[in-house]
């Protein structure tokens, strides 16, 4: 992981040499304490008014000065900084950053979250496509080793606390990122589970127990079962548990990984199947939650279900008019085959509201999803959609998406919804006949498999679960931060 520290921006010990990069704004005091020269610190100075002004030339005793505009730190809106920053770190020559956070005031929470995405941002820049070692010919280059983060005095004790949450948040969100990105025909649900385990493995407060296909089958987790019957590769069920306290009530996080997903006799167009590996970057966020967690040592006690499957063409594979029982005991009509996320999320919820620690059950579940391609019509890719019946927990998770630039939009659930999951031949059918409300009709099926004393809520990440960039897709690791501000939010109360 990439190194860092918080240091005063009056201090003389700020980070200067040939492999340092400053990333700063015109007419920070910061610039007053370092001996750039004058002329070309002017003509910077001028030209980041309103534009980027970078130089890699002459800036001693820094290897690169950048400097950006004002509105472009206290964007809130839109990703403006990020934006500027993303082409200009992406092939760095220098391996140490020093970024001038003295323009935010740490008092305002708006300044908070801006500095949090800022930081999550810098530090995925830990893990790059290459990584994976899958080209044979990859040109080194220079990463990011270590950050110096330069704030005002009174600022030093909350930009390090936001130091320390973004730092663990990005641990689990690369990780989580690196599974997600690994190619289809490797990353199966047996690779998704084998791996986990090993990446758990030097934490005492995670463990793990999975279910395999026989299992699956045998204690009535119908829905899973047939969605992953149709692959050569068969379904698991990963149980992730998070102890950081020995007692108290816990929370559940449940989370679908179709590792690959055809659309199954429902099949997808090849332009639509293409991205179709990161169908369970959903799951493999739940792991990053739960590893973030850890790393920072809340103290807290968490389970995450993740629900693993190969949505297949096969002899075995399930059909359109299929009825399956689930395990919350209702029978489901299959009038589509690749609104598969919902059937296996069904099955997961169930068994997530039926575990418990000391006779206790969980005291919310949160679902996410990269359920529906309407949710990317309705929000686009920045924001992710929120369904929930709960009102205390959709708030809470709203406010943690401002405080983190993680942002949720909610969108209603409630009884006008019913038929859009009402079947002729079962309790309920998994896609509405009439092509409405997708999205929404997904929540209201999810919601039936989640009792109604637990608080629920379910998170479609269809946009915001992957970074587009140049024409490609990456996984993003989101809502990861979310989730992590959520968690210490509640702490905090």
């Amino acid at each position: 992981m990439i190194k860092s520290q918080v240091i005063s921006a009056t201090s003389h010990d700020v980070l200067s040499s040939e492999n340092s990069h400053l990333i700063s704004f015109a007419d920070s005091a910061l610039l007053t304490q370092v001996d750039i020269n004058a002329a070309l610190l002017s003509a910077l100075q001028k030209d980041a008014v309103n534009s980027v002004a970078d130089c890699a030339y002459g800036c001693a005793p820094f290897g690169r000065v950048t400097l950006l505009p004002k509105d472009h730190w206290l964007d809130s809106t839109t990703y403006k900084l990020h934006a500027a920053l993303r082409p200009l770190l992406r092939k760095t020559t220098c391996p140490e950053l020093v970024v001038d956070c003295s323009l935010w005031d740490t008092s305002e929470s708006r300044h908070r979250a801006m500095l949090s995405s800022l930081l999550i941002f810098l530090f995925n820049l830990d893990y790059q496509l290459s990584d994976l070692g899958l080209k044979t010919h990859a040109e080194p280059t220079v990463r990011i080793k270590h950050i110096s983060l330069c704030c005002q005095p009174q600022d030093q004790v909350a930009v390090e606390k936001i130091r320390r949450q973004a730092e663990a948040s990005a641990i689990g969100m690369i990780a989580a990122r690196r599974i997600a990105d690994v190619p289809s025909d490797k990353c199966t649900p047996e690779f998704v589970v084998t791996e986990i385990e090993k990446i758990i493995a030097p934490y005492r407060t995670l463990r793990c127990e999975i279910l395999e296909e026989t299992q699956i089958e045998r204690q009535g987790l119908g829905l899973l079962h047939a969605v992953g019957k149709g692959a050569a590769n068969p379904p698991r069920l990963m149980v992730l548990r998070y102890e950081g306290r020995a007692d108290g009530p816990f929370s559940a996080y449940v989370g679908k990984g179709i590792t690959f997903d055809t659309g199954g006799l429902w099949l997808k167009g090849g332009e639509g199947m293409y991205t179709m590996k990161y169908d369970m970057c959903s799951a493999a966020n739940v792991f990053g939650l739960l590893l973030a967690a850890a790393e920072m040592a809340l103290p807290v006690r968490l389970i995450g279900v993740l629900a693993l499957a190969e949505n297949m063409i096969g002899p075995e594979a399930m059909r359109p008019g299929d009825v399956v029982t689930s395990y919350a005991g209702l029978n489901v009509e299959i009038n589509n085959t690749d609104a598969e996320g919902r059937l296996v999320l069904a099955d997961a919820i169930t068994y997530a509201s039926k575990l418990t620690l000391d006779d206790q059950h969980p005291q919310y579940i949160i679902d996410m999803a990269t359920l529906t391609g309407a949710v990317v019509k309705a929000l686009g890719y920045d924001l992710s959609g929120l369904w929930s019946q709960d009102p205390e927990l959709s708030h809470n998770l709203t406010q943690a998406g401002l405080h983190t630039r993680d942002e949720v939009w909610s969108l209603p659930l409630d009884l006008r919804f019913a038929p859009q999951v009402e079947s002729a031949i079962a309790d309920v059918c998994n896609t509405p006949a009439n092509n409405a409300a997708i999205s929404t009709s997904a929540a209201y099926f999810l919601s039936r498999f989640c009792p109604a004393e637990i608080p629920w809520a379910h998170l479609d990440i269809s946009g915001t679960a992957l970074w587009r960039e140049s024409g490609r897709s990456v996984a993003s690791g989101r809502p990861i931060p979310l989730l992590m501000q959520h968690l210490i939010e509640d702490l905090e109360k």
